[in-house]
């Protein structure tokens, strides 16, 4: 029963917090332990078996788990990539990365090996793989649940950040952004409402125009009237996006309460630095092939790493020190706490 409340009382901080703000990318820390505490007083409800020992066992291949799982999808979406689109740079970064996470796994059986299955060093690398795993798997459970919250209507503001055209062209992943800000005009307008539709993104080296001008033709090719459009045509990043429309609509007099439409795979990291930079913003996404979703997801789930570089750095530093600890305070192998 205490795994259980302790679930629940996880599960209402959750609730909680979900409620106050939605974008805190911790939402999905507290929901992933609160469904790992109550799956395991489930494992453990139905007979005498060591809680503790369910737990430390689940935490210890559970998480290594999800890290290998992972390694193997980025490869073979790596390989469908290159099937599809052909061997370009791009299509090769999911590749390289789940290469690089079959790495402990290697080590592991090494020493399984050798013999050397009880080292520190070994426990303390499965403590490290482990965190990212259970890391991942949050931010891949909230990250699906944020992506499925219905759209909220009564925004001041349409933006849509660019992503890159082919010349002049809107490629498809643009332009299902586009679409999805047109049918949202279209029902705030049916509503009663006239937002302005912001596009945003400036100039590439390898485009014709800028992004914010070829979006905004797109747009009134398909009906959208020119004077509900505005254009920030210099940000070269998603954070100078939002800062430059942030100031655009500044500038205006406007309320700054927008929806920000970008791909389904960014919806939770452009809520969260929207959340950073203090903007009154709801993000929904737009829907991008399914063979395009693994490496995206990785791309994401390693810029929110980075954007939270200290807190990830002090956790997994804490976790790996775990088994020299208990074998200096013990006198024991890290394997014999879960064998």
């Amino acid at each position: 029963m205490i795994l259980l409340s302790i679930g629940l009382i996880l599960l209402g901080v959750f609730a909680v917090r979900f409620h106050l703000d939605r974008r805190r990318v911790s939402n999905g820390v507290y929901l992933m332990l609160a469904v790992a505490c109550t799956g395991v007083w489930i494992l453990g409800s139905g007979g005498d078996v060591d809680l503790a020992r369910v737990l430390v066992r689940l935490l210890i291949v559970l998480s290594p788990l999800v890290v290998l799982v992972l390694a193997g999808l980025l490869i073979g979406n790596g390989r469908e990539m290159i099937r599809r689109e052909g061997p370009r740079t791009g299509n090769l970064r999911s590749i390289a990365p789940g290469l690089v996470l079959l790495i402990p796994y290697l080590l592991l059986g090494l020493a399984a090996v050798t013999g050397q299955l009880r080292s520190v060093a070994l426990a303390s690398l499965i403590m490290a793989v482990g965190y990212f795993g259970f890391a991942f798997a949050s931010f891949l459970l909230y990250a699906m649940i944020y992506g499925w919250l219905p759209y909220r209507p009564g925004m001041d503001a349409i933006v849509i950040p660019g992503c890159g055209l082919i010349g002049a062209r809107v490629p498809p992943l643009l332009a299902s952004r586009l679409n999805r800000a047109i049918q949202i005009y279209w029902e705030e307008v049916a509503a009663g409402r006239r937002p302005l539709i912001i596009t945003s993104g400036g100039k590439g080296q390898d485009e014709a125009v800028a992004e914010a001008s070829a979006m905004a033709r797109y747009l009134t090719e398909r009906g959208i009237p020119i004077d509900c459009i505005a254009r920030e045509d210099r940000s070269t990043t998603t954070r100078e996006n939002l800062l430059f429309i942030k100031r655009l609509l500044g500038d205006r007099g406007s309320s700054t309460r927008m929806v920000l439409i970008t791909s389904n795979f960014h919806v939770l990291r452009t809520a969260v630095l929207a959340r950073r930079l203090g903007l009154d913003a709801e993000v929904t996404g737009a829907r991008t092939a399914f063979y395009y979703l693994p490496s995206a997801m990785l791309r994401e789930f390693i810029a929110i790493v980075v954007a939270y570089k200290w807190t990830n750095v002090v956790a997994c530093l804490l976790l790996a020190a775990l088994p020299l600890v208990l074998a200096l305070l013990t006198g024991k192998a890290p394997a014999s706490y879960w064998s």
